[in-house]
């Protein structure tokens, strides 16, 4: 078990967390509402950069974790890596503190433009380039995920708890994969097509993914950087996999190695798969790396 830096509990820690988490709800609730008010979405989009737009949901939810955890623990030595600062000034981003905050304060953004209700806050507390504690915020399902470095638990705003429902599959055609819906390419469409799913699901956020395997209502998520193209960053996977973990699942590359954090621009390249049940987890990775053999050459 790994303590907690400058003599922090824990608890109180996530007591402070939930509070910033459920803000940043009303935050995005607020913008969700306008976006899907207006035709143009003015006020609303800062950058229509297509690869990566940015919005003043975006923008506001940075400033109120970033400040809240800079207010309230003003006395610890931790940094925070944030995809907007990176955004603003990558050249100022090369955190070496051996505690590191990791914020998306909104993944799957086109989704949040398009309305489709996929997209989630995440942050996650990395020790020594591990994700250890994290959280998932998914306001339009009222759902905040937190892992505390040993359990997993799903809240409410309410407090109350949410069961956690992991699907039992363990036959690759009796799964339900669910992979990206605005970031896809042909290349992974063949091999998710060669793998035969018994179901494909189309979904925004990786957040939102891994929060559909810990419901059971997906069994994979699996995904694809080609060269040359973008490649999720490290505030993608950080918060989601520490909250699969926690659940029992395991998220590795194709050759079952765990993701490395903190490396050059911090992405995370190539084929990455997320599963539900860590036992069978090298399984999967054997079978699909099997099936899919001949695009690896």
């Amino acid at each position: 078990m790994i303590n907690l830096p400058f003599g922090l509990d824990i608890n109180n820690l996530i007591d402070d967390l939930r509070i910033f988490s459920w803000e940043a709800a009303d935050i995005l609730m607020l913008y969700s509402s306008n976006i899907k008010k207006q035709t143009n979405h003015e006020g609303v989009i800062v950058s229509k950069d297509k690869n990566e737009p940015v919005t003043m949901a975006d923008l506001k939810v940075n400033e109120l974790i970033i400040n809240g955890i800079n207010k309230k623990y003003n006395y610890c030595d931790w940094e925070i890596l944030s995809e907007e600062n990176v955004k603003i000034n990558p050249n100022n981003s090369n955190p070496n503190s051996d505690w590191l905050w990791v914020l998306d304060p909104l993944d799957g953004t086109k989704d949040f433009i398009q309305g489709t209700g996929n997209y989630a806050m995440h942050l996650a507390l990395n020790h020594k380039d591990k994700p250890y504690l994290g959280i998932v915020l998914i306001p339009e399902k009222n759902e905040l995920w937190i892992s505390n470095g040993k359990k997993l638990w799903c809240e409410r705003r309410d407090g109350s708890i949410k069961k956690t429902n992991i699907s039992k599959n363990k036959d690759l055609n009796e799964m339900i994969l669910v992979t990206s819906k605005n970031h896809g390419n042909p290349t992974l469409d063949k091999l998710i097509k060669k793998i035969k799913f018994k179901e494909v699901i189309n979904m925004g956020s990786i957040g939102c993914k891994v929060a559909s395997i810990l419901r059971g209502e997906s069994d994979v998520y699996i995904t694809l950087s080609l060269k040359g193209k973008t490649a999720p960053k490290d505030w993608d996977f950080a918060a989601p996999e520490a909250i699969l973990k926690a659940g029992g699942g395991a998220i590795t590359n194709l050759e079952t190695e765990n993701l490395i954090y903190n490396k050059k621009n911090f992405e995370q390249r190539g084929i990455i798969i997320a599963t539900k049940n860590k036992m069978i987890h090298k399984v999967i990775c054997s079978q699909i790396k099997e099936i899919i053999g001949e695009f690896l050459i």
